[in-house]
C-alpha cells in the first residue's frame, strides 16, 4: 500500500515504529453512560471509559481524549456481532488500552441527548464542551489534561473545546475537519454544495429523529441491528430518550438554513448574532492562539476544501506545537484515492499513531521525540512517497504557463490574442466517484476512474511532454481574462496528468462564483498563503454582460509527480451538475476566455524539479 510509511525516511521515528513500542497495556471495560445536564437545562448523553488493569493502582489517574459527535456515541444493538459504536470505536479501541479515559458525548439535539440544533455547531454547543471539560478535571480519575480529536464535525467539535481556552485542554488532532465552515465546507468558492446541503442534511436528520428507514442509503449506519441510539444507564424504560426524540423535531434543517449564508460572515436574518463565522472553528480559534497544540490531519480528497482548513490552521496557531499532515486520502481517510496505491483501497499509514505521539507528548507528559520531527508530513501521488517540510508550501519555485489556440498550454504568451469560447451545459458533472461523495456519507473506492469521459465536455488546454519528473506542491493558481453572457456564474477548473497512452488522471481542482471575484486580505487570525476573499456582500460584484474582467483562484493544494512524457492539463467548466447549485439559475452562461496577447489567461504551477 502507498501510504505505508515502513520505508519512509520522512520521519526521525516513523508513526509505526513509534506504535510498535506503546502496545496495548490496558483493558477496556463497560461504560458508565448517564446525562450531565448543562446551565440552560439541557442534558447530554455521555459514556465514560476507563482503563482497566488487574494490576491497577487505586487513584491512578488518567489524561482523557473527549469525542464530541452528531452521529451517536453509541447504538442500542439488537444481534450478536454488530459494533455499536461504528462512529466512535477507532477512538475507544486506540487510546483506552494505551492509558487514556475516553469520553464520548452526543451533542446537544442529537443521539440521546435533549435539546435542538439551531445550526451546524452552534455557539451553545462550544459552551457546552466548557462545561464538559469542568466536568471531566472534577473526576477523581482526571489527571487535569484533556486532548480531543475527531473525524469531521467532531475534529471541529475538538476545535470548539480549544476555543473556549479552557486551561485543562492541553492539545487536540483534529481530523479531516473545516476551519472555516464557509469556504471549506458549505460555499467552496462561494458557490453551494448541494451535496452538503441535501444529500448530508437528509443523513443527519434521519439521524437526529431516529428514521431509520431513510438511513439505508448510508451503508456506515443502515445495519438492521441498530435500535437508534443507546439509552443512558438511568433510562431502563427508554423514556427519557423518547423525550429527547421529540425535542429533536425542533432542530435545524440544512437544505432551509444554508441559504441564509450566502455571504460569508453575514448574520441570518432571525438572529443577529449567527452568521458563518459563529458556527467555524477560525472565528474562535483566533481569540486564543498559541494556548492549545494541534495537530491537523487531511487528505487530498478531502472534501470541498477541508485541506485548505487544515493548512489554515496550521499556519494561524503562533507560539504552540503545530504539526500539519496530508496524506492521499479522502474525507475520513477511508480510502488512501491515489491511483497507484497497490492492494486494496483501504489506508495502511496508522494516523492514530501519530496523534498518540502528540497526545502522549502534550497529555501525558512523555517525552516522544516528536518535537525533533518537522512540523509538515505530506504524500506526494505518482511517486508514492511521504516527504517532510517545515512549512507549507514546501517549495518556493514556480513556473507559468499560457493558455493557447488549439488547446496549447505554453512556457511563452502567445503574441497574437484571441478568445476561446465555452457554452455552460448544467448537465456537466464529475461523476458520483468525487471527491464530494464522502460528504454525503457516500463510500467510494476509485476516486475519477474515468476522467477522459468527463474531460470530453470541458474546455482543456495541454502542454507538451515534459522531458523530466515535476512534483507539483502546493496551491496552483489560475488567472482568467473573461467574459460572460449572464452577470453572474460559476467557473470549475480542474488539472489532469496525461499519460504517454492518453489517459488522463485527475489531479486537483477549484471553483469560484465570478460574483465573489475581488481578492482580499486575510485576516491576522487566518492564515491563507493562497488567494484569498473574505466572500463578503460589500465586495461581490456582478460581471457586465460581454465586458472581459480578471478572475484569479487558487486551486485545493496537492502534491503530485508529474511522470516523463506526461502533459499537464487544465479543463475548465461552468458546473459540477452532481454536487453544486446552479450559477445563474436556470441560464447556461456562455464563457469567453481570452487567449494570448498582454492579458490572456495563465496558470502558475508550484513545481520542484527531479
Amino acid at each position: 500500500m502507498s501510504d505505508n510509511d515502513a520505508l519512509s525516511r520522512a520521519w526521525n521515528v516513523t508513526p509505526s515504529e513509534y506504535l510498535a513500542k506503546r502496545p496495548s497495556t490496558y483493558t477496556i471495560g463497560t461504560p458508565d453512560s448517564r446525562y450531565l445536564t448543562m446551565p440552560d437545562g439541557v442534558r447530554l448523553a455521555i459514556d465514560v471509559y476507563l482503563p482497566e488493569s488487574p494490576t491497577l493502582k487505586p487513584g491512578t489517574r488518567f489524561p482523557t481524549v473527549a469525542v464530541l459527535t452528531p452521529y451517536y456515541r453509541r447504538f442500542k444493538v439488537t444481534g450478536p456481532g454488530a459494533e455499536p459504536s461504528p462512529n466512535i470505536a477507532i477512538y475507544r479501541d486506540f487510546f483506552i488500552p494505551r492509558g487514556y479515559a475516553v469520553i464520548t458525548v452526543d451533542v446537544r439535539g442529537t443521539g440521546a441527548s435533549f435539546g435542538t440544533r439551531d445550526c451546524f455547531r452552534s455557539p451553545r454547543e462550544r459552551e457546552d464542551y466548557r462545561e464538559i471539560a469542568n466536568w471531566i478535571v472534577a473526576q477523581p480519575w482526571s489527571n487535569g489534561s484533556i486532548g480531543s480529536t475527531g473525524i469531521s464535525y467532531l475534529g471541529a467539535a475538538a476545535c470548539f473545546l480549544a476555543s473556549t481556552g479552557h486551561p485543562a485542554v492541553k492539545a487536540i488532532a483534529p481530523l479531516f475537519s473545516v476551519h472555516d465552515t464557509y469556504a471549506d465546507h458549505v460555499f467552496p468558492g462561494g458557490i453551494k454544495c448541494t451535496t452538503v446541503t441535501e444529500n448530508y442534511d437528509d443523513l443527519v436528520s434521519a439521524l437526529d429523529l431516529d428514521r431509520r428507514d431513510l438511513l439505508q442509503p448510508y451503508p456506515y449506519f443502515n445495519d438492521k441491528r441498530y435500535a437508534g441510539p443507546q439509552p443512558v444507564d438511568e433510562d431502563k424504560d427508554g423514556a427519557l430518550l423518547a423525550q429527547a426524540l421529540v425535542q429533536h423535531q425542533g432542530s435545524f434543517r440544512m437544505r432551509d438554513l444554508a441559504p441564509e449564508f450566502a455571504f460569508r460572515e453575514e448574520a441570518a436574518t432571525h438572529d443577529p448574532n449567527m452568521h458563518s463565522g459563529s458556527f467555524s472553528p477560525y472565528w474562535y480559534l483566533g481569540q486564543v492562539p498559541g494556548q492549545v497544540n494541534i495537530l491537523s490531519v487531511s487528505g487530498w480528497y478531502d472534501g470541498s476544501a477541508f485541506a485548505n482548513g487544515s493548512i489554515a490552521r496550521f499556519l494561524s496557531n503562533p507560539g504552540a506545537d503545530n504539526r500539519l499532515l496530508l496524506g492521499p486520502w479522502d474525507h475520513g481517510a477511508r480510502t488512501n484515492g491515489s491511483p497507484w496505491r497497490g492492494g486494496g483501497s483501504k489506508p495502511e499509514f496508522q494516523i492514530l499513531a501519530e496523534v498518540l505521539r502528540f497526545f502522549d507528548e502534550h497529555l501525558a507528559g512523555m517525552n516522544t521525540g516528536i518535537k525533533n520531527e518537522l512540523p509538515v508530513h505530506f504524500h506526494t501521488l505518482h511517486e508514492e512517497k511521504w516527504q517532510a517540510a517545515a512549512t507549507w508550501p514546501p517549495h518556493a519555485k514556480s513556473t507559468r504557463l499560457f493558455f493557447a489556440d488549439q488547446g496549447q498550454l505554453l512556457p511563452q504568451a502567445p503574441s497574437a490574442a484571441s478568445t476561446a469560447p465555452y457554452q455552460v451545459s448544467f448537465s456537466t458533472n464529475t461523476g458520483q466517484h468525487s471527491r464530494f461523495e464522502r460528504l454525503g456519507a457516500l463510500p467510494v473506492e476509485d476516486y475519477y476512474d474515468d476522467w477522459n469521459a468527463h474531460e470530453k465536455r470541458l474546455l482543456c488546454f495541454s502542454t507538451e511532454p515534459t522531458n523530466n519528473a515535476l512534483e507539483l506542491s502546493g496551491h496552483l493558481t489560475v488567472q482568467l481574462r473573461m467574459s460572460c453572457s449572464e452577470h453572474d456564474a460559476s467557473v470549475f477548473v480542474y488539472i489532469s496528468e496525461v499519460d504517454q497512452a492518453g489517459h488522463s488522471w485527475y489531479i486537483t481542482e477549484g471553483s469560484l462564483r465570478l460574483l465573489h471575484r475581488a481578492e482580499a486580505k486575510p485576516p491576522a487570525s487566518y492564515n491563507a498563503n493562497w488567494v484569498y476573499r473574505s466572500f463578503h456582500r460589500e465586495q461581490a460584484k456582478h460581471m457586465q454582460p460581454g465586458v472581459f474582467a480578471d478572475v484569479r483562484f487558487s486551486l485545493l493544494p496537492i502534491s503530485w509527480t508529474l511522470q516523463p512524457g506526461s502533459r499537464l492539463r487544465v479543463s475548465i467548466a461552468g458546473t459540477d451538475a452532481e454536487h453544486f447549485a446552479q450559477v445563474p439559475h436556470g441560464r447556461p452562461p456562455l464563457l469567453n476566455f481570452a487567449l494570448g496577447g498582454e492579458s490572456g489567461c495563465f496558470i502558475d504551477v508550484p513545481y520542484r524539479s527531479e
